[in-house]
């Protein structure tokens, strides 16, 4: 039985994987480091930006300090805020999607390697942010995807925000990058794979492959939990 949908943020609900992309490499400047196009979505994507920066320290010998990490980190967030604000904009068919999920009583959550001022900012500024219950972000766990702690405590708060006892196989979880479909099977929830990042083949973890979320009914997404 459906009790559940779960959302990863940047790629699924909103274009923002580029501006993200922008904002890294103006900070990484200063390090005199860039990331392609293609290292950036090869192997970063989806996780968060302190996994980014803490992977490019240790390969790159730049024996940060912790004082210079916070501040990249801090520059990074604010670049990207700066940037969001205008050039950030919601997929196609998300609003629609939501509305079909809300007057199906749904229960709704995001999780993502984002931070949460960055998200409440963008979902906001686009009047869906009453469509979730729950936000889970990259400072609420210790572990980022392809680790299933994100998922999992998005569960629980949901569980604990509506006093239900929802199962995480009666969940489904909306992704565009492997390492979030390796999260939501590890998790123990059915995963829906949306094509608007990597190529199908990409995508090979998934229950369901889609190129577009109106192309999900309720029905769907029930047949998914049976």
């Amino acid at each position: 039985m459906l009790g559940a949908v779960i959302f990863d943020f940047d790629g699924v609900l909103v274009d923002s994987e580029q501006i993200h992309h922008k904002a890294f490499n103006r900070v990484l400047a200063k390090l005199h480091y860039q990331l392609s196009s293609r290292e950036y979505y090869d192997r970063f994507l989806g996780l968060s930006d302190e996994e980014l920066l803490r992977i490019v320290n240790k390969e790159r010998n730049l024996s940060l300090s912790n004082q210079q990490f916070g501040q990249l980190l801090g520059e990074k967030a604010n670049l990207f805020k700066e940037m969001a604000a205008t050039e950030a904009g919601i997929i196609e068919g998300v609003p629609k999607f939501l509305n079909m999920l809300s007057d199906g009583r749904i229960p709704t959550a995001i999780c993502s390697g984002a931070l949460l001022p960055e998200i409440e900012m963008i979902l906001e500024g686009a009047g869906l942010r009453n469509y979730f219950e729950v936000i889970v972000s990259a400072e609420q766990v210790e572990r980022g995807k392809p680790d299933p702690e994100g998922f999992l405590l998005a569960l629980k708060l949901l569980n604990k925000k509506l006093k239900k006892s929802i199962k995480p196989e009666d969940c489904v979880v909306i992704e565009d990058s492997h390492w979030g479909l390796q999260a939501a099977k590890a998790a123990g929830m059915r995963a829906v794979a949306i094509t608007n990042t990597y190529a199908a083949e990409h995508l090979k973890p998934a229950d369901k492959i889609i190129a577009h979320l109106t192309d999900l009914t309720l029905s769907d997404l029930s047949a998914l939990c049976r």
